[in-house]
């Protein structure tokens, strides 16, 4: 098996400046590789009334036992950076420096939240957080007690009560209470943050489908869930929610090694969640897959929450277009810091993350 890690050139140029153009990037590489291509239209518009897809491509043997797939955009202002990644991948395929392995193929999945990607929120247009909509709606959904005792501070406008509030909670039950109540998941509140719904949202059928279209639940899949805005900045990691003692963590520090963190096991930047999209493909997986979310960091996490909170505090608003606009900006900032050495690093450590995943599902 011979896929390494190339030193080619990095552009950053593959940032997209806007959902539009980065679409518009991909679709173009896209159709240099592949003809196997499947839109599926999301309802409502951008802010220049654009029409919203979420664009799936397949590049490699039809028939391939093995398949990695790189998902892009599951909160929608962070499918900058998904699209970015995917457009460097697509331009490396295409000149021949990153080469798929006859047994495999790779599925590209590009901006599964685009009203999100578009108006520059991680959240779809009724509110739903992707990540926390795996969950089975037939049943009673999950508690999050913690979250209705602090929501009274996530909606406080003034910003220093709100810190107050939150610094007597992290003294009182500890940092990771803290986190798993603000961003743990909740199924009660849409105007909040980290809403997980009450049905699947449309990200969620679009995995289901292609699922279903590509038999992926007969094939080796290594899934790639590309993500931004917790961590140490500019650093990729490898996020595995496979319970610790399970075959999915076991395939995942073989392919990814000691760089390998869980949540459940207490190793990650991130704490264990409700409805994670992860759930939806871990029941499907067989014991040699495995899925990683591969997180970049940029700013603090409280930093993340301030920006985030306040996002969500514009949006259960009303007549305050300007202001959500002039917030939008903050959001990008966060989620795709506007860095060329950031996004250098970014895209390094991507191809370095892809190129072991392909590694080792075609092993």
């Amino acid at each position: 098996m011979s896929i390494r890690l190339t030193y080619t050139d990095i552009d950053t140029g593959v940032f997209p400046v806007d959902y539009s153009h980065g679409r518009q990037q991909w679709l173009d590489a896209v159709a240099r590789l592949s003809q196997r291509q499947r839109p599926y239209p999301c309802a409502g518009h951008g802010p220049d009334n654009e029409a919203l897809f979420t664009d799936t491509a397949w590049i490699g043997n039809d028939e391939a036992e093995n398949v990695m797939v790189l998902l892009a955009g599951t909160h929608g202002v962070e499918g900058l950076t998904g699209s970015a990644i995917q457009s460097d991948l697509l331009q490396l395929l295409a000149c021949g420096k990153f080469v798929i392995p006859t047994n495999s193929a790779l599925l590209l999945v590009h901006a599964l939240t685009p009203w999100g990607y578009a108006w520059l929120r991680r959240c779809d247009a009724d509110g739903v957080d992707l990540n926390r909509n795996a969950v089975d709606f037939s049943r009673p959904l999950p508690d999050n007690p913690d979250y209705d005792r602090l929501r009274w501070a996530m909606f406080e406008t003034d910003s220093n009560q709100r810190r107050q509030a939150f610094a007597d909670y992290e003294r009182e039950y500890g940092r990771v209470a803290l986190e798993k109540a603000i961003s743990g998941g909740q199924y009660l509140d849409p105007a909040g943050p980290f809403y997980g719904g009450r049905a699947p949202a449309h990200g969620r059928l679009v995995c289901e489908d292609i699922i279903r279209h590509h038999s992926l639940s007969q094939r080796r899949l290594a899934l790639i869930d590309l993500h931004t805005g917790l961590g140490s900045y500019g650093y990729g990691e490898i996020i595995c929610d496979h319970a610790p003692d399970s075959d999915g963590a076991m395939v995942a520090k073989q392919w990814y090694g000691d760089a390998t963190t869980l949540p459940l096991a207490g190793t990650s930047s991130s704490v264990p969640k409700l409805g994670l999209l992860d759930y939806a493909w871990h029941a499907i997986m067989d014991k040699n897959s495995c899925y990683i979310t591969l997180e970049f960091g940029t700013y603090s996490t409280d930093c993340l929450f301030e920006t985030l909170l306040r996002d969500h505090q514009l949006w259960a608003q009303t007549d305050n277009t300007a202001e959500r606009m002039a917030h939008a900006k903050l959001m990008r900032r966060h989620f795709c810091p506007n860095d060329s050495a950031w996004q250098e690093m970014v895209l390094f450590r991507a191809r370095q993350v892809i190129a072991q995943g392909l590694r080792g599902v075609s092993s």
